[in-house]
């Protein structure tokens, strides 16, 4: 089996014994990401729903670039949100990032609670290009 970490300044650095992502037999598998600045690793916000999901998914982009993958080669996501009332609002910012063309398949619920009191966390797997 092909196996590469993935890392990328771009992208907040983790916090534990984890990658930001793998990539393996053609695929990516990117942990779980919050609203975290990379340069500061702090959060860019800590009751903002909105902001969180925009910043999460610029790390997931950055992760996805680093490895020569797009949003569009996504697969799968997990959407985890500490409020399930909050799912709206997630819902219409993923949805201007994803095309209805190639959106992921996707499983969102609700959690005790994230990291650091997040709101929102979302981790995914792409395809990577074989050509």
């Amino acid at each position: 089996m092909t196996r590469t970490i993935i890392k990328t300044n771009q992208a907040p650095i983790p916090s534990g014994p984890y990658n930001q992502a793998i990539a393996a037999n053609g695929f990516l598998f990117i942990a779980g990401q919050i609203a975290l600045d990379p340069a500061t690793n702090q959060p860019v916000s800590t009751d903002d729903v909105a902001k969180q999901t925009h910043q999460v998914i610029a790390n997931l982009r950055a992760i996805l670039e680093a490895s020569g993958a797009t949003l569009d080669d996504v697969v799968r996501t997990t959407v985890f949100l500490a409020d399930m009332k909050d799912y709206p609002i997630v819902n219409e910012i993923y949805s201007s990032y994803f095309s209805p063309a190639s959106s992921p398949a996707r499983v969102c619920v609700q959690v005790a609670k994230l990291p650091m009191d997040m709101l929102v966390e979302i981790d995914c797997i792409a395809v990577l290009n074989q050509g």
